[in-house]
């Protein structure tokens, strides 16, 4: 499978605009970007195009890669970050299935699925298939599995994506915090490449109204408040699920310039043949 990170960032992306901090001004500098998170799956065999989550940025994303449009979309949950994007579907994609987990949030009385139906019962070309946690289902070639995350206060969910023929696989751990339980991390695990969840260092815990959370041996916080993983959070998880190739995703302005361009940090265009 042919994969492109095409959306790196959380919800206001690097450089913010109208923003003028050192690690925003070096992304100016360097040319580079991190707009809201989104991931296409390419696979080579069936030339079919797997795009996992909809970016609010998806025009800009497509025009900025050379990908194809999708074939199918996975939706992880419902914040606009990771969803808004779907309205691209409206003259430019047709009959486009996409899949979203089938169990009811207790926040809004409805599953993902449910919400997507409703909120864009308007576009012909989106048809929503359920599906449910832990059962995987097949697209593009793909065998793809949801598995339930912590994004308090909302349901969300990480992906699992194997190619059946060939064995590759890619594990996404989604919007989540680090209290994932040990079944979904017993399917993310042992993946050639994971996107892990990790927003800003966990120096930053003293700044949240919440504080920090899931703290290691040496009382470091793993989980930033109460919905993402800290930096250092995101790093245990990938070592944690014994895969040695990730990239940190859903990356903040906030974290240092200076360490804000590390090597497993991930960029908006970066690909990679599993």
């Amino acid at each position: 499978m042919e994969v492109t990170l095409l959306g790196t960032g959380d919800t206001t992306g690097t450089p913010t605009p109208n923003c003028e901090c050192d690690t925003c001004t070096e992304a100016r500098k360097r040319g580079v970007e991190r707009s809201r998170f989104s991931v296409h799956v390419h696979n080579e065999r069936t030339g079919e195009s797997l795009l996992v989550d909809a970016s609010p940025d998806f025009r800009q994303q497509f025009l900025d890669n050379d990908v194809a449009l999708p074939d199918a979309i996975c939706i992880s949950h419902i914040h606009f970050d990771h969803l808004d994007g779907l309205g691209n579907a409206y003259r430019l994609l047709e009959d486009v299935p996409v899949f979203a987990a089938d169990e009811t949030d207790p926040v809004t009385g409805e599953s993902v699925a449910e919400t997507i139906e409703e909120k864009y019962d308007y576009l012909d070309a989106v048809t929503v298939s359920p599906e449910s946690p832990f059962e995987p289902f097949e697209t593009c070639g793909f065998e793809v599995t949801l598995v339930p995350v912590e994004h308090p206060p909302l349901v969300c969910y990480g992906l699992r994506v194997e190619d059946p023929e060939t064995g590759a696989v890619l594990s996404l751990s989604g919007d989540t915090n680090y209290g994932v339980s040990e079944r979904s991390r017993g399917v993310l695990s042992g993946a050639d490449l994971l996107f892990v969840d990790g927003i800003v260092p966990a120096a930053y815990c003293e700044y949240h109204p919440y504080g920090g959370d899931h703290a290691d041996e040496n009382g470091i916080p793993r989980t930033f408040g109460t919905k993402h993983m800290t930096i250092e959070g995101a790093r245990a998880f990938a070592e944690d699920l014994s895969i040695e190739e990730y990239r940190l995703v859903h990356l903040s302005h906030y974290i240092a310039a200076e360490d804000a361009f590390d090597d497993d940090m991930a960029l908006d265009g970066e690909q990679f043949v599993v």
